[in-house]
């Protein structure tokens, strides 16, 4: 059972030790070496116990996130993010009186605009 996702409902077969895991991150804390990525993903259905194959090139999310035995839909969309808190300059702000040149992109959070520093 996978503790980073726990509705996980597919096993992913690794290429570089060829044993099965849930996510990436399960096989990193129990190997010693580097996930090797590939774009064939063998899977095993969680719910049928089957095995499939899944090329990831031409993978299309409404036919293949679907196990071809037993139909379990095995992908899921992300959770969103956690939103950023603002900082204690933006807090002071009143944003009815924020006009856009106002506020420089650090500020809110953005990286800095380095294209004006270029010669």
């Amino acid at each position: 059972m996978c503790s980073h996702y726990p509705e996980a409902q597919v096993s992913v077969r690794t290429v570089c030790c060829r044993k099965f895991f849930d996510c990436p991150a399960c096989h990193e804390a129990s190997e010693d070496h580097a996930l090797k990525k590939t774009v064939d993903m063998a899977l095993i259905c969680k719910k049928c116990r089957k095995a499939f194959r899944k090329d990831l090139r031409d993978f299309d999310p409404e036919t293949d996130s679907y196990c071809p035995h037993c139909d379990n839909h095995f992908v899921f969309t992300s959770a969103q993010p956690a939103a950023v808190a603002p900082s204690a300059a933006m807090q002071n702000l009143d944003a009815r009186m924020i006009r856009d040149n106002d506020v420089d992109d650090e500020l809110l959070g953005f990286a800095p605009d380095l294209s004006k520093k270029l010669g």
